[in-house]
């Protein structure tokens, strides 16, 4: 059985997929790729067992075959390679392939087909189509925000939740927490789901690339996502999220206006002499000035800088960790930001000041303060 393709085509599609891969797979066959091939084209598998990606490309071929190919071995061979047409010949009864180039033949060990997972069938799926620059946005906004604690589980993946009203993004480590909303987008039927983080992370870059509407389907244990040349099917993080809604302060009478350039170069500076344990940064807002400050006082390690800022409120002291706000300062790409306030023991609000085009899209950003060192 044979095939020919082109070295540079298959390399970029198997990177796209690799990622999937696990380092510590428990099953041997979890470290190759699935090659299907039929009459014209390809496809190509990598699986997890929790995450599965696939993507198809078009070769030459005249029969219908499956084998499981190494992986790494494949990748590291295909990345040494320029550009050239090669012919696959794969021997199912050997268990074997040959690659031939322009330079010569390399052989592989390689493995049957069957042993490979099989795709989770979706029972009754809901379904939703969304624009990949729309869905990459929403992944980029929230997933910094998500949580990596084994016994929250549901706080490590990002929440979806869709109906007539618009689509939400949710990411929460119980810290920090962003809600990324479009009224521009609806679902005919209520349905929310949990993402793993893992194909989040890896579509996220691929979906920047393309302009191509992405169709979401899930049911009650996994979810699908097609594009272009790629198929993700992963398996939904099971339990109920919090209500987050819950958790967003409604009165915040106190507002600062400020430049997020200005504001994020500030705090960046003055961390560094922060502890680095707390990473504390400390606010201090009156009238139209903004006072930044942190210390160290086990390696008596301080500093203070001032900005300029429109504020309506009552004179506040808040403290806030300076990883968390300069994580959230450089996922949002407005001029300037609003600050809500409410009172120094309670969560602030950061949105940012100037709206999208159309007013469809709705980003909010919450932080929990930290106590202040007396």
């Amino acid at each position: 059985m044979k095939f020919i393709v082109g070295s540079s085509n298959l390399h970029k599609h198997l990177q796209v997929i690799s990622g999937v891969l696990g380092s510590n797979n428990t099953l041997p066959i979890l470290d190759n790729f699935l090659f299907e091939i039929s009459p014209g084209m390809l496809s190509v598998s990598a699986s997890d067992l929790e995450t599965t990606m696939n993507t198809r490309l078009e070769v030459k071929s005249e029969e219908e075959a499956a084998i499981a190919v190494p992986a790494r071995l494949l990748m590291d061979y295909l990345k040494n390679l320029p550009d050239q047409p090669l012919t696959f010949t794969m021997d199912a009864e050997a268990m074997g392939i040959e690659i031939t180039n322009s330079f010569g033949k390399s052989k592989m060990a390689a493995f049957a087909a069957d042993e490979f997972p099989k795709n989770p069938v979706l029972e009754e799926p809901s379904s939703i189509t969304i624009p990949s620059e729309l869905l990459s946005t929403a992944i980029h906004k929230t997933i910094f925000a998500s949580g990596n604690d084994d016994l929250r589980p549901v706080m490590s993946g990002i929440y979806c939740e869709m109906g007539s009203d618009g689509i939400r993004f949710v990411g929460t480590d119980a810290h920090k927490l962003v809600r990324y909303s479009r009224t521009d987008l609806s679902s005919p039927q209520n349905g929310s789901f949990i993402f793993s983080k893992k194909p989040l992370q890896l579509i996220k870059s691929t979906l920047a690339a393309i302009d191509s509407d992405v169709h979401i389907e899930f049911d009650s244990k996994n979810v699908k996502l097609s594009f272009e040349d790629y198929v993700v099917i992963a398996r939904l993080i099971d339990g109920k999220y919090p209500n987050y809604e819950a958790v967003i302060p409604k009165d915040n009478p106190n507002k600062m206006l400020v430049s997020r350039v200005s504001l994020l170069g500030s705090i960046k500076r003055v961390s560094i002499f922060s502890n680095k344990t707390t990473h504390q940064v400390r606010l201090r807002i009156s009238g139209s000035e903004l006072s930044l400050s942190a210390e160290d006082l086990d390696f008596s390690n301080e500093a203070n800088e001032r900005l300029t800022c429109s504020y309506e409120g009552d004179d506040m002291e808040i403290g806030f960790n300076s990883r968390f706000l300069i994580e959230m300062l450089s996922n949002l790409d407005t001029e300037d930001i609003q600050l809500s306030l409410s009172a120094p023991n309670r969560a602030g609000i950061i949105t940012p000041v100037e709206a999208d085009a159309d007013g469809s899209e709705d980003v909010l950003m919450l932080i929990m303060p930290v106590m202040l060192n007396s």
